[in-house]
């Protein structure tokens, strides 16, 4: 191969991070001596330091990972707001679960999902050490088993490909195997969690397996999902891995986790995306303002709520379900944290007004497609991230992928299949009891996925937990049932054109 061909694979790494070449390069230039100079100039910890804020858009956005997961399920619902938040119905096209083959940002998500898996497998190319290797390959399989939940199929290619052929592809239960052989080859590589949740560490590859072996049925057969008995021991033996190793505890802080300063004072974080307070953030902040109004500080975007039903789920003495005070935050704006219900106020006490001159009091009523004089109050609105009123654009709070929270869950979600109610319910129990939450007397799958909604509201986790349980493709809020072609998305139209080993999904 001429230097010009190998230099494709070199110019994402050069874009990122390098020192300066002197050398002369030419066409003459050996295959060989080319991969020395890449391989000596490379600076592989920007290289992944690059890959991990590549996670960023596709993870944090609004727009990206987040809006697949949520409004397409119970927890979210994007309203049109008279002119305001129409988008040519694009947000409509995912809680009606009629997008198509050319949704912008379903095709956006997968391609900034796939440079992720691009950008970390060419780190691999450029011999970096045992632990930086499995940092990225861990970043890759994290990213991967996104892709192989919401599209089934993983275009893929192993350190060295050709770029200028098109990568082969690992669908369902190949991708889902593929991760779970790279983070048992990668575990003894990665660091204890420590006090830098945001690095790849054991833990996260632990919680990252158990994802994988609790969904394997389901990603396998999204329409009839099934629970080998050894998987779900295997989710659970992860499980007690984590928690033998005494790093976490359950906070009745619940809010606390999701903190502008949650890398500090979080007991239950295992993997999050870094966020450095007024210097370098992703767009983590749009779970502010995707819902507040725009008399209220910040003035915010007036667009997402939850919807009554999933609300209503809730038993009124569930501390998580909020609509409290917070610190540095609702005495700056009178803002209080979980969910926002009846009449907004200011950090004053006094009564906050809709541009129209309505009081500002959201409703549980809501329409998808909002007309009149209150279109500006309907819904609930949702503040999981306490906002961040110190560091201006670049907010501090790092964004949560994984909880101890959610390896409890799972872990009871695991023995319930496996026949032990009485540990699931002692689990689930457990975690009521550090929310300050009323104990249940009984645990059976619908109160399983309704325990995992009110621990993991959006968080980004709740079509995969329907898809699990079978709900996905129930109706609800002027949602109809849906066809079981609404269990994968489809593929980009684009990624079809270039790349002839991806097929498009059943529907599309």
């Amino acid at each position: 191969m001429k230097f010009k061909n190998l230099l494709l694979i070199g110019l994402v790494t050069f874009s990122v991070g390098c020192t300066d070449l002197t050398e002369e390069l030419n066409e003459d230039l050996t295959e060989d001596v080319a991969t020395k100079i890449l391989i000596d100039n490379a600076d592989v910890s920007a290289l992944l330091q690059a890959s991990y804020e590549g996670l960023r858009l596709p993870y944090q956005d609004q727009s990206r990972y987040w809006a697949a997961q949520e409004h397409t399920s119970d927890e979210v619902m994007g309203p049109t707001r008279g002119p305001d938040w129409d988008d040519n119905g694009i947000w409509r096209s995912l809680h009606n679960h009629t997008w198509d083959a050319d949704h912008g940002f379903l095709g956006d998500t997968f391609n900034e999902l796939l440079q992720v898996v691009f950008s970390t497998t060419n780190i691999l190319t450029f011999q970096p050490s045992a632990a930086q290797g499995a940092e990225a390959r861990f970043l890759r399989a994290f990213v991967m088993l996104s892709i192989v939940d919401g599209w089934g199929q993983v275009p893929f290619r192993n350190p060295g490909d050709n770029l200028l052929e098109a990568p082969k592809v690992l669908s369902g239960a190949d991708a889902v195997d593929f991760i779970i052989s790279e983070m048992n080859e990668i575990m003894g590589d990665l660091p204890e969690r420590g006090t830098t949740p945001h690095v790849a560490n054991k833990d996260a590859a632990r919680t990252l397996l158990m994802k994988a072996y609790l969904n394997k049925g389901a990603f396998a057969n999204k329409s009839n999902p099934t629970f080998d008995a050894g998987d779900m021991t295997k989710v659970i033996d992860l499980a007690d891995e984590i928690i033998a190793s005494g790093t976490y505890n359950l906070t009745g802080g619940y809010f606390e986790n999701f903190a502008p300063n949650n890398d500090q004072i979080s007991t239950e974080n295992i993997f999050t995306g870094e966020n450095r307070g007024g210097e370098s953030s992703g767009p983590v902040r749009s779970r502010w303002f995707c819902g507040l109004h725009y008399n209220q500080n910040p003035s915010g975007w007036n667009g997402f709520t939850t919807i009554a039903d999933f609300y209503d789920k809730f038993d009124a003495n569930d501390p998580r379900i909020g609509g409290t005070d917070y610190p540095n935050m609702t005495e700056v704006s009178g803002i209080k944290v979980g969910f926002l219900l009846g009449q907004q106020k200011d950090q004053d006490g006094n009564d906050l007004m809709d541009r129209k001159g309505n009081p500002l009091a959201f409703t549980k009523a809501v329409s998808i497609k909002e007309e009149g004089n209150n279109l500006e109050v309907t819904g609930i609105r949702v503040m999981k991230y306490p906002i961040d009123y110190a560091s201006g654009d670049n907010v501090d709070n790092d964004y949560v992928f994984y909880r101890y929270a959610d390896v409890l869950l799972m872990k009871a979600e695991a023995a319930m299949r496996n026949g032990d109610n009485a540990t699931a319910l002692t689990i689930v129990n457990e975690i009521r009891t550090a929310r300050n939450a009323p104990q249940l007397m009984s645990i059976d799958a619908d109160g399983m996925i309704d325990e995992r909604g009110f621990e993991l509201y959006w968080e980004g986790h709740r079509r995969t937990d329907l898809i699990r349980f079978g709900k996905f493709l129930n109706a609800w809020n002027e949602k109809p049932a849906s066809d079981a072609t609404r269990l994968l998305f489809p593929i980009p139209s684009a990624a079809l054109a270039v790349n002839p080993n991806l097929t498009q999904n059943p529907g599309y």
